[in-house]
This record gives structure tokens, sequence and C-alpha cells, in this order.
């Protein structure tokens, strides 16, 4: 599903050349995020995608008092992990799914860090679809369980991600399948923008700025699309600042924008990411190009944040306002906690909070103490 021309000067360990979009024609008056989408709404299974919340922490409310905490009154916080497989992701695999049932198609095959593999597994139930996942070894046990719960056909990889990647592809090549890969497959990005869709909808106007947390690309390019088809609409005068925010251990994107791109020889070397965000673990993002060119046309961001910073975000994020979410999707708090002091306070910012906490316990327990001692009795307290 990438463009044949551009495809063919792809190189192993570099990001994908060819990745294509679907192309907004004709006016639309909706505010219906479904109505964006090329596929029609007979196709789509029943299961509630999107429509998640925006959270605005409450001043007034002690409980949720990060707003006036770090003197952002017009702080927001979009809360994808709600979502019925507790991912943003299903956006993504909604409008996959509903492709493939337009077009007749029985069987997915995903590669994944684990959360597109347990939401096409989530989805694909719904909309009776076999799916066939390539997970990496290393991948949460959670994710794995999810899956199989849903029914996937699961494979793992002996390595890492970029091979279980490689592995899909040969798979749906050579035996059949549609491959929802991100970014190799352009319903990924498209079914991803109805995040950036609502967000305007539930502000009534587009944020000035957003913070994503960024592995392959994909998700932060689907932001970039939602607000770019707003934009082409007449409906925003601008696209907001995307903050695109990296683990340290797993920073491929930021590297290529300090150095201008991925190849020649101002490119970066392709090394092995190493994070506890595994959502965001890879190490070379499929979408990269692509994120790189939205980045720098739009005047977006891109840094990173440490293991340490994302960890003690994701429990600031929990105690705070008891929103749980898991590291990858953290990262993104971590950035806003990182960068806050250089923004405007009363220009408008959302944080991108892209997947539950329950995603993956173990990292949870970090910065937390498990009592280790029971108790029979309240004198022993």
């Amino acid at each position: 599903m990438l463009c044949p021309i551009c495809s063919s000067k792809n190189k192993s360990g570099q990001p994908l050349n060819g990745v294509l979009e679907v192309e907004l024609s004709g006016t639309l008056d909706s505010n219906d995020s479904l109505d964006y989408l090329p596929i029609e709404r007979k196709y789509f299974p029943s299961i509630p995608v999107g429509n998640t919340p925006l959270w605005h922490p409450a001043p007034e409310i002690p409980a949720e008092n990060i707003s006036k905490k770090y003197g952002f009154p017009e702080l927001y916080l979009k809360d994808d992990g709600v979502n019925p497989t507790g991912s943003l992701k299903d956006r993504a695999s909604f409008l996959v799914a509903a492709f493939a049932r337009k077009h007749d198609i029985n069987e997915v095959v995903v590669a994944s860090t684990g959360n597109a593999g347990s939401s096409m597994a989530g989805i694909g139930a719904a909309a009776g679809l076999k799916v066939k996942l390539f997970l990496p070894k290393t991948a949460p046990p959670a994710k794995m369980i999810q899956a199989l719960q849903y029914g996937a056909d699961l494979v793992l990889a002996d390595k890492n991600y970029d091979q279980a990647f490689a592995l899909s592809l040969e798979y749906s090549n050579t035996r059949g399948g549609m491959n929802r890969n991100t970014a190799y497959n352009p319903m990924t990005i498209e079914g991803k923008k109805t995040v950036s869709i609502e967000i305007f909808n539930q502000l009534k106007k587009a944020p000035d700025h957003i913070f994503v947390s960024l592995g392959d690309g994909v998700i932060m390019s689907g932001v970039y699309k939602g607000f770019r088809d707003l934009f082409q609409l007449g409906r925003i005068e601008k696209i907001p600042v995307v903050h695109a925010v990296q683990a340290s251990g797993s920073d491929s994107i930021c590297r290529a924008m300090e150095s201008g791109n991925f190849n020649g020889k101002r490119g970066i070397p392709v090394r092995s990411a190493n994070t506890v965000a595994d959502s965001i673990c890879v190490d070379t993002p499929s979408n990269g190009h692509l994120a790189l060119k939205n980045l720098n046309k739009f005047g977006g961001h891109c840094f990173t944040v440490t293991d340490e910073e994302i960890l003690s975000a994701q429990k600031k994020l929990s105690s705070d306002c008891g929103l749980f979410s898991e590291p990858a999707a953290a990262t993104a708090y971590a950035g806003f906690l990182k960068k806050k002091a250089t923004l405007d306070s009363s220009e408008t910012c959302v944080v991108l909070l892209t997947g539950n906490g329950l995603k993956d316990i173990n990292s949870a327990t970090n910065k937390i103490s498990v009592p280790k001692n029971s108790i029979n009795s309240l004198d022993e307290l």
C-alpha cells in the first residue's frame, strides 16, 4: 500500500518511502468525525470507538487542580485510553476494519509493539475478521493476553518490533491478508486523524499547542492530518503547534530533525531502542519521513524525555487527577512538564494520552511501594 515508485527506494533499516495519505476533496459541513473518513458508515462495526473525554482539570476542585498547580487555566487532557481496547490505536483499527468489510477482506495482518495488535484483534473480533498478529517477544504480557482473548492468531518475533514488522509484510505478501501495519496502510493515519476533529469539536476551536508522544510517527501524522483537513475546509485559521515527545532511548526522529534527514552523509545511524515506554520503542520509525516533513512544514517541535521523567509523569498524572496512563501516553505529559516554562500560560494546551495504564502494570510499579506484609488486625498498623 505504498507508492510503487517512491517505495522502490526503500532500504533496510530506514523509514518507509512512499507512505500514502487520503486526500480530502470537496466541502463538508459536519462535526461528526466519521463523516471525515473515506468509508461509508454501514461498513463500520458497532463497537463504540472515539468520542473520548477531553478533561479540563477544574481549578475549583482540589483533586483536579493541576491547571492551577502549573498555572495553565486552559490545560486539557485528551484521554484515549478509554477506547474499547484501551488505546488510541482503535481509531485506526476501526477504519481498517470498515475498509476490509467493504472490500470483502476477511483477514488482517499486523505487526505491533502491543497496542496496535490488541486493538486490531479487538476491533477485528467485533467486525468478524481474522487477525494474524506479529509481536516482539518482549511485548508486555497484558497486551499479549488481551490480543489472545480477542481471538488473534499470535506469532512472537524473536528480536524486536522491526523484525515483527518485516515478518508481517512477508506473510501478507506471500500468504495473503490485508496488512494493517502503521504507515504502510494509509487507513492508519486516516483513522487516527479523528482525534484532532474531536478535540476541535470539544474545544470549539483548535488548541494553540498539543503534546503527542512519538514512536514511529503515525499518531502524530494522524493528528496533523486532522487539523490539516480542518484548515483546508476553513474551519480553523492555523495548525496547532505540535510538541512531539520521544523517549531518550528511542529518539530517531528527534535525531533526524537535528541532523536534517535519515539518510546520506548527514543522516543518523540506526541504534537499538530501549525505553520503559514500550509502545513508542522502535529502532526504525516506519513513518519517519512523513513525520519529519510535517514537523518541519508546520513549525513543530521534537524533543526527548528520560525514562525517569516518563515514570514520574505517569505517577503525577495518576495521583494529581486520577488518570492512569501507560508510559508511552505519560511521555506526552512528561513533555508538557518539561516545556511548560517556555509556553504562554494563557494559551490552550492539550496533552494527548494514548493508552490506559493497565496495559503495562509492571512498568507502573517503579514509582510505587506495594505493601509486603498482610495484617489480621488494625492493631498491627
